[in-house]
């Protein structure tokens, strides 16, 4: 490392405050709910190379520190001062962009007339075209139904507008001129990080910022690996599933393999399922993208909370994503909802990582963030009105030494709620219940709690959608004898004769009057319940996540007129409890019982078998697959007979589709 350590600390954090001010511009100055409430946005520096140096620490959504640049770079060409790229197209940045609602501009910062690196930031835009206002729907099957798709091109040439782009792009969406608002916050943050690094150079010099960042990078990589290090070696596999409800009959299923060796990590992914024709493709490039190795990020932020927040801290991981997979999907599939897979794949990672250090990672949270968009015709100007309600999470897993958090998500915490005065005010809309659920997972460290929100519509032709709701069918996973989370939920008009139960919400169509009730999934609990501190329970009796009954019950906690815990009582029922069995991981029946008809070994052999055929084609043969198997009840598990019956179910298929 050629430079001091000292003035390598300086130069970071100096950094660190540019990509932070870029931040709060984009916050203060945009114009859409999800940007100004839900701080759906985020900002960085990157080097000529395409790799992130500074990321921010408090600001923005904060998990795109995977994020790598060097193909949207270079599918620009060349550069010039004043320059301004916009892109939001997956394909042509190679998984930079994950699908077409984030808008990502960069612009190439120059020192001594030699390019020095660049300023990137983006904003979730509310609507860019599409199928439908907002344009995510879940059941939508390629990207040209989810919108207008911009390659990485100049918006700014050498200081000048690039307007007739600019023209083409506002021609496209439903709500132009709040998108412009947004653009424009992304351009002023950009012009800042400008003005800032000029003075950064000005005082340290050319070379030394030139020097500093690569060596910020390498800094990264050796504290990460002093982290991976301490992992004990070995395979650690799990698997968790992507809820197929809205566009199939079996779930899907993420399957990951942590391999540790030193202070190597690898993410194999092999049995994962194929891609689907839905929204939840996850486009990585064969890349650790930033979905992917969202959970490896928590962890290593979690260790050591001053790390160095720049992409060589991930320099040791490295990826195996079967191509043509739900996580390596062929180019123009549908990724609109891609979120939803990416916290599912975060969530079996660190169910695989919880093997190694179980005292480090807590069970499973809520694993979702169900983004609540209400749009509505405009009765005097017939345009169209796109507004975010709410970023529905739920409730963090239970913690190796705490409760879990209620109402967010580890993985997704940095996104903030809408306050209620601010969705009335933008919405036409009456929010009758923003709340925290009544239940939590017993454990001796309880899941946190979901959220239940309830609002009633005031204007017709309004439609609802909810991308990337999960957790209706299977719980989050429980950890060390506790309980698994509680699944989520969605009713139309509750409590009266028209109630509608809705599951998975994809496009929701509401009249003036209709009223609805959306309830996201509490986290797995941790530990023991009989191991929890009574006085712990008085406290959850008292706030209503638990009853009198349940606490005897569950907790073996005995309270007097409901008050008091009776200490004498509940020791004698704690030591009466026969003797149980703890599990390492508590899915919940839902789950046992899809994986009594489809075993795990069943869902391998399947995967590796379509593997022989093309990405776009694995989908429509999985799904016959497991018709034809489970047509004679159960799944003979002989692995040898199982890949001839496999075999044989695919050639009658192809053979039919032949005839």
């Amino acid at each position: 490392m050629a430079t001091d350590k000292v003035l390598l600390e300086v130069l970071n954090n100096r950094f660190t405050g540019i990509v932070e001010e870029m931040g709060y511009i984009i916050h203060r100055a945009s114009f859409t709910v999800f940007i100004k409430e839900t701080w759906d946005f985020d900002s960085a520096l990157v080097s000529t190379d395409g790799e992130i140096f500074c990321y921010p620490r408090n600001i923005g959504v904060t998990n795109m520190l995977g994020m790598h640049m060097g193909d949207a770079i270079r599918a620009v060409g060349g550069v010039e001062p004043g320059d301004v790229i916009v892109t939001n197209d997956p394909h042509r940045t190679r998984g930079m962009c994950t699908h077409l609602p984030d808008i990502m501009m960069f612009k190439p910062l120059f020192a001594g007339g030699r390019l020095l690196c660049f300023a990137w930031c983006f904003i979730h835009s509310s609507d860019v075209g599409g199928l439908v206002p907002g344009s995510i729907s879940p059941t939508a099957f390629d990207k040209f139904q989810e919108g207008l798709s911009i390659p990485p091109m100049k918006l700014v040439k050498a200081g000048k507008l690039n307007q007739e782009l600019l023209d083409m792009i506002l021609a496209n969406v439903r709500i132009p001129e709040q998108n412009w608002g947004d653009m424009k916050a992304l351009l002023a943050a950009l012009t800042t990080a400008e003005r800032r690094m000029d003075d950064v150079v000005a005082q340290y010099g050319e070379e030394a910022i030139r020097t500093a960042i690569p060596d910020l990078l390498d800094y990264g990589e050796r504290r990460a690996r002093q982290i991976f290090a301490a992992i004990p070696d070995g395979d650690y596999e799990f698997s968790d599933y992507v809820e197929g409800e809205l566009f199939s009959a079996y779930h899907v299923r993420i399957k990951v393999r942590v391999e540790v060796r030193g202070s190597d990590v690898r993410l194999d992914f092999s049995g994962t399922d194929p891609q689907v024709r839905a929204a939840f493709n996850l486009p990585t490039y064969d890349k650790p993208n930033q979905w992917v190795v969202l959970g490896i990020v928590n962890y290593l932020r979690t260790t050591d909370r001053s790390l160095p927040l720049n992409r060589g801290i991930l320099r040791p991981v490295s990826v195996a994503i079967p191509k043509g997979s739900v996580l390596n999907p062929l180019p123009f599939v549908a990724t609109g909802v891609r979120h939803a897979c990416g916290y599912r794949v975060s969530d079996a990672v660190l169910g695989a990582l919880s093997q190694a250090m179980p005292q480090q990672i807590p069970a499973a949270g809520a694993g979702q963030v169900a983004i609540v968009l209400l749009s509505h015709l405009d009765g005097e100007t017939g345009t169209y009105k796109v507004n975010v309600l709410q970023p529905m999470q739920g409730g963090c897993g239970g913690r190796p030494t705490k409760d879990g958090i209620d109402g967010v998500n580890f993985s997704a915490g940095s996104l903030r709620n809408v306050p209620t005065e601010s969705i009335e005010l933008e919405a036409p809309v009456f929010v009758r219940r923003y709340m925290l659920r009544d239940d939590a997972a017993p454990g001796r460290w309880r899941g946190g709690a979901g959220v239940v929100f309830e609002f009633e519509i005031n204007v017709p032709n309004t439609i609802i959608t909810a991308r990337g709701m999960e957790r209706l069918r299977l719980r989050p996973w429980g950890r060390a004898g506790a309980s698994p989370g509680e699944v989520s939920g969605t009713v139309v008009n509750p409590g009266t004769p028209d109630e509608q139960v809705v599951g998975k919400i994809d496009v929701l169509k509401l009249a003036p009057g209709d009223v609805v009730r959306i309830v996201s999934p509490g986290g797995g609990g941790y530990g023991d319940p009989f191991e929890r501190d009574p006085e712990m329970v008085r406290q959850d009796v008292a706030n209503g996540f638990v009853s009198t009954a349940a606490a005897a019950a569950v907790y073996g906690v005995v309270l007097r007129d409901g008050t008091t815990v009776d200490v004498d009582a509940t020791r004698r029922r704690r030591l009466e409890r026969a003797p149980v069995t703890t599990a390492p991981f508590s899915y919940g029946r839902e789950r046992e019982e899809y994986e009594r008809r489809l075993p795990p070994a069943v869902q391998d052999v399947v995967a590796t078998e379509l593997l022989a055929y093309s990405g776009s084609y694995r989908h429509f043969l999985k799904e016959r697959v497991y018709d034809a198997l489970l047509a004679n009840g159960a799944v003979d598990l002989d692995a040898v007979l199982l890949r001839e019956r496999v075999r044989a179910i695919v050639k009658a298929i192809r053979t039919k589709e032949s005839a």
